[in-house]
């Protein structure tokens, strides 16, 4: 662990997630050949671990390819809430949706609460799961009007609810609304049992495997995935469940997704959180939790989100939560920050379901809106379902193929609207930083060679200059100062200091174009 502190004094210089820094988890080879199997899963997050964990139990044989490490994407920087309160939602699934459906989102949320409970006690998990009421509140007279009418929905719809004037904590609130029995957990500990019970019942995993944007059709009806090294995946299914679609399929998922960042600190508090899950209605977002940390209580303070590439200086969003936790709880120190990417749809009920209307042996998870832990499990249930030929009947409500005119349309022409003011305004933005101006462990946008470009100058002095335009489709990339990588505002695409891709929807580098020693 990293106890280097930076900015307030109190920060740790490097974000590190501490689900990732406190669980032991095993390796796996990269895919090295030819193979074929009945399902291959690609993304090993709580989704396509889940996933593989359901199938293998039904006796498919499933093979886990990642790009990188198994659980080390969103999946391992998430905040780790399991409810079905999902902050305002139900008042628009009603709107937008109706009640049937609206109905039915917080059904399947819960069965993934009931399984995850199920999973836990069947394997005897020790991974820290605690039963919590969830609560949403207003700390506005602005966001209570909003609460209000969130309330309306639970009562028109038979949630479980109660309405609550004051919270446990020392908030000023203007209401509240309390879900019972709610969950959370160490996601990872949980997990790792998972991946154990796939390789010990005949899946396979790999890691460090890129596939290409194809699944071809074989002659016997089979998709084919090819890595970048040329290798071939044969298989009756395919499901795309690495957090942006590896595989687009004529479904134009960048154009109905929008990616958000948002951040975590760890405090060690002076006056401990004794009850519940927390989280504002309103903006900036504000989420609580507690967790053990060596067999001491940590506070993880949540929020601060904004759009991926759009958060100018990123460390102030640390600085944000650790001045919201420390004046609620104090802080004897932080040992932990880090920050996470989620994927939007445009109505905000995550796609899940066959990747379009004519391909139903390509399945898609994705768009969680950062509720990933029952989002993801209920995906996972929906897959073994569907390809065991099971009905399910949230199939229509996450249906990838759905476009809702009310928000749908409204939200995919500005969505799309902004990406090209950002596309256009990258390209006539005027840079005067040199290079050479950099500081040591410092980055941003300079001027090389007369055209813009990406300078990043480490601890040492080592200068690093990367091309800014995106390879996914152009548009400009930003230098995000707390996480020293660079961010595109368009589709939320992230790379290194020296160019290589930390999240999709691009697959390749930045160039590189100077190195100095």
């Amino acid at each position: 662990m990293n106890n280097q502190t930076y900015g307030s004094g109190e920060l740790p210089r490097y974000p590190q997630s501490m689900w990732r820094d406190t669980t032991d988890l095993p390796s796996f080879p990269r895919l090295q050949e030819d193979i074929e199997t009945d399902v291959a899963i690609i993304g090993a997050g709580i989704t396509g671990i889940t996933t593989a964990y359901l199938l293998c139990k039904a006796g498919f044989k499933v093979a886990v390819v990642d790009a990188a490490e198994i659980l080390d994407g969103t999946t391992g920087f998430t905040t780790a809430k399991i409810t079905a309160q999902h902050g305002l939602i139900y008042d628009k699934l009603r709107k937008h949706f109706g009640d049937k459906e609206a109905r039915l989102y917080y059904e399947a949320n819960e069965e993934a609460l009931s399984f995850i409970r199920s999973t836990v006690g069947e394997h005897q998990i020790d991974c820290q799961l605690q039963q919590q009421d969830a609560y949403l509140y207003a700390d506005s007279e602005e966001q209570a009007e909003q609460l209000r009418k969130e309330w309306e929905a639970y009562e028109q719809l038979g949630l479980p609810g109660e309405w609550c004037d004051t919270l446990p904590i020392p908030i000023q609130v203007y209401g509240a609304i309390r879900m019972k029995n709610q969950a959370q957990f160490h996601p990872l500990q949980y997990l790792r049992t998972l991946v154990e019970y796939v390789a010990s019942h005949g899946g396979t995993l790999y890691e460090n495997t890129t596939l290409e944007d194809a699944a071809d059709h074989t002659r016997d009806g089979r998709r084919q995935l090819t890595t970048e090294g040329g290798h071939k995946i044969t298989c009756q299914y395919a499901i795309s469940a690495s957090h942006f679609p590896f595989y687009d399929g004529g479904g134009f998922y960048f154009t109905r997704l929008h990616a958000e960042r948002s951040y975590v600190v760890a405090i060690e508090p002076e006056i401990p959180l004794e009850q519940g899950m927390y989280i504002n209605c309103g903006d900036p977002k504000r989420s609580l939790r507690s967790a053990l940390l060596n067999d001491e209580q940590v506070i993880l303070v949540g929020g601060e989100s904004h759009k991926t590439g759009k958060g100018e200086c990123t460390f102030k969003h640390y600085e944000e939560l650790e001045k919201f936790g420390g004046k609620l709880f104090g802080a004897k120190r932080i040992p932990y920050r880090w920050s996470t990417q989620d994927l939007i749809t445009l109505d905000e009920i995550p796609y899940i379901g066959a990747i379009t209307a004519n391909e139903d042996k390509v399945l898609v998870a994705t768009g969680f809106a950062k509720w990933g832990m029952t989002n993801g499990t209920a995906a996972a249930l929906m897959f073994r379902d569907l390809i065991m030929g099971h009905g399910n009947k949230y199939t229509d409500l996450y249906t990838p193929s759905r476009f809702k005119v009310n928000p749908g349309m409204k939200n995919f022409t500005v969505q799309n609207a902004d990406v090209a003011k950002e596309w256009v305004s990258g390209k006539v933005e005027l840079i005067r930083r040199k290079a050479e101006d950099l500081k040591n462990d410092e980055g941003g946008v300079v001027r090389h060679l007369g055209k813009r470009a990406g300078g990043y100058k480490d601890k040492e002095g080592r200068l690093y200059i990367v091309d800014t335009t995106c390879t996914h489709l152009g548009c400009e990339v930003e230098w995000n100062e707390a996480e020293r990588s660079w961010d595109c505002p368009c589709h939320g695409s992230r790379f290194n200091y020296e160019g290589k891709v930390l999240e999709g929807p691009a697959t390749e580098s930045l160039p590189l174009l100077s190195q100095e020693p």
